[in-house]
């Protein structure tokens, strides 16, 4: 027997066999997830599995076919998706922003930097946090001569990518040296797997300096600064303008795209993907499967979306949640449409 549940605008069929679901990859968007799945499984009783394991294993388990989805915060080149058995499909669920968080004690007032002080500091070029390159920036603060401890992730990571992408727009330096990927050759720090892992090392020692999802940081009652954006403005990260640095650019029809660097919002944005394959039949997977993930993505883009601001997230505008919808019904199982 069927019934029939009606959430909004999506309706969505919870069938008496429930199905089992398994994702891996970005801890970026791992808040905003486990409510999303929690939720799905009240209307469904499909279970989902996802495991916080960074966006590199994301991507690395759903070219092995481990899982029925990945997740990433960076998307995947030419070159990693010419690996794949089959075509793998980019779905924006939402957006959020990294920001650079910082342990300075005594110091009350959020600290501004620009682009290039934080690629300054991330090539080991910038020691202290009385520097004058932060000083300038930071008029009326009293910053003390402490050591400045770079923290950075261990694991491949999306969260790494959206912020050495950052970077390498801001520095030639940095672009020539490092570049952009979720696994880098850092020239200085000390690492942390996850955003919790750099989050605690952060939190846990005065003079750190280090980069999270917006959500760790204000879970873990962590300090983060404004960020300079391309029109010279020091923006907030926040749900809105997150959004407005999402709306200064054309989301292409994959929808791989950087928000990095713009002109409007906050330059430290990026939306977070989850990755499928356009057909569903592979391994033993059966057509209930492909189904169940089929309909639980598209609640993900529709009625889901209501808990991405409440988590500090952002909603996809509309331009990307248009791309996202016309993605999900393209998928397949054996080369025939899915209901």
């Amino acid at each position: 027997m069927k019934k029939i549940l009606a959430l909004g605008l999506t309706a969505v069929t919870s069938t008496a066999f429930a199905v089992n679901l398994t994702g891996a990859g970005a801890t970026f968007p791992y808040p905003l997830y486990s409510k999303m799945f929690n939720e799905w499984n009240k209307i469904s009783s499909d279970d989902v599995n996802y495991q916080s394991i960074g966006s590199g294993g994301g991507q690395r388990q759903i070219l092995e076919r481990t899982v029925d989805f990945g997740a990433t915060d960076g998307p995947m080149n030419d070159e990693d998706l010419k690996k794949a058995s089959g075509k793998i499909l980019h779905i924006p669920i939402t957006l959020g922003a990294v920001v650079p968080t910082y342990n300075l004690p005594g110091v009350n007032t959020q600290l501004k930097f620009t682009g290039k002080v934080l690629a300054d500091i991330y090539l080991g070029k910038i020691r202290t946090w009385n520097d004058p390159a932060i000083t300038k920036l930071n008029a009326g603060v009293t910053l003390p001569p402490l050591p400045i401890t770079v923290v950075r992730r261990s694991d491949g990571s999306g969260t790494t990518f959206v912020w050495v992408d950052y970077l390498s727009s801001v520095s030639s330096e940095w672009k020539s040296k490092v570049g952009t990927a979720t696994t880098v050759q850092w020239p200085v720090g000390i690492g942390g797997k996850g955003n919790e892992g750099v989050a605690g090392i952060v939190k846990s020692t005065p003079g750190a300096i280090g980069y999270n999802e917006l959500v760790y940081a204000l879970q873990n009652k962590i300090a983060y600064g404004a960020v300079q954006n391309k029109a010279g403005q020091f923006v907030v990260a926040s749900p809105k303008t997150v959004t407005e640095a999402a709306g200064s650019k054309v989301v292409p029809a994959d929808t791989r795209v950087s928000l990095v660097n713009s002109a409007k919002g906050y330059p430290i944005s990026s939306f977070t993907w989850v990755l499928v394959y356009a057909d569903q039949k592979y391994g033993n997977r059966t057509e209930a499967q492909a189904s169940a993930l089929k309909k639980m993505l598209g609640w993900m883009v529709t009625d889901g979306q209501k808990y991405a601001e409440p988590l500090d997230y952002a909603g996809l505008p509309g331009n990307a949640a248009t791309r996202a919808k016309a993605i999900i019904a393209s998928i397949t199982y054996d080369g025939k449409a899915l209901k």
